[in-house]
């Protein structure tokens, strides 16, 4: 089923797309609008046309579940998360595989461009959080204060934060200069899946397990 483009403000189904041959777990729109990536567990992502709906390019590398994808600030790069272990960099209108970010030792869920596109942030079942360089693929700094898998990452909108989520209850503010723990955020009473800055930085959104999510300060 499709509808007319200013038909989207009504809910109206516009395109579907099938060419995946697993779920498909994350999606990123890119910054002009033209584009859209996909994460799936058929091991790939896929980019796009936003307009026709046409399949662009496939992501070709990982070797198991893709669960993340971003792209970056400017819309020339993206990239992903897998269960694979690592996080890769990829051209996003070649499709081709730029780096691939190594290091952490389990499950890599959730991936972010730094506002500017200079860093890259992932997080990781292994415990930790991620900086790394975006044009380099090298590890700047490992974040290590979480007692649990980490789920969920993302930049504060100037770019001086990082705001993490995690099974163990808890989301997490860094600087993201020094990777200096800034504050535990508490109060949750199971796992935190997700997390994200408002757009003027000042306010944290969380969700958990626990059937809640808290506007924070």
């Amino acid at each position: 089923m499709t509808g007319r483009r200013g038909d989207a403000g009504a809910g109206v189904l516009l395109k579907t797309r099938e060419e995946h041959n697993e779920g498909v777990g994350c999606c990123a729109v890119s910054p002009d609008g033209t584009r859209i990536v996909t994460a799936s567990w058929d091991k790939t992502a896929r980019l796009w046309d936003a307009e026709t709906g046409a399949l662009l390019t496939t992501l070709e590398g990982h070797t198991n579940y893709v669960y993340c994808c971003a792209f970056s600030p400017d819309g020339l790069r993206i990239v992903t998360a897998s269960h694979d272990k690592t996080a890769r960099l990829w051209d996003a209108e070649t499709g081709a595989l730029l780096t691939t970010l190594e290091g952490h030792t389990d499950i890599v869920c959730c991936c972010a461009f730094s506002p500017d596109g200079t860093r890259i942030v992932t997080a990781s079942r292994d415990k930790t959080v991620r900086l790394w360089d975006a044009e380099a693929g090298v590890l700047l700094k490992t974040l290590e204060e979480h007692t649990d898998g980490v789920c969920c990452c993302a930049f504060s909108p100037d770019g001086t934060r990082i705001l993490t989520a995690s099974w163990d209850k808890t989301a997490r503010l860094w600087d993201a200069e020094t990777g200096a723990l800034l504050r535990t955020l508490e109060g949750h009473t199971n796992y935190v899946y997700c997390c994200a800055f408002s757009p003027d930085g000042l306010r944290i959104v969380t969700a958990s397990h626990d059937k809640t999510a808290r506007l924070l300060d």
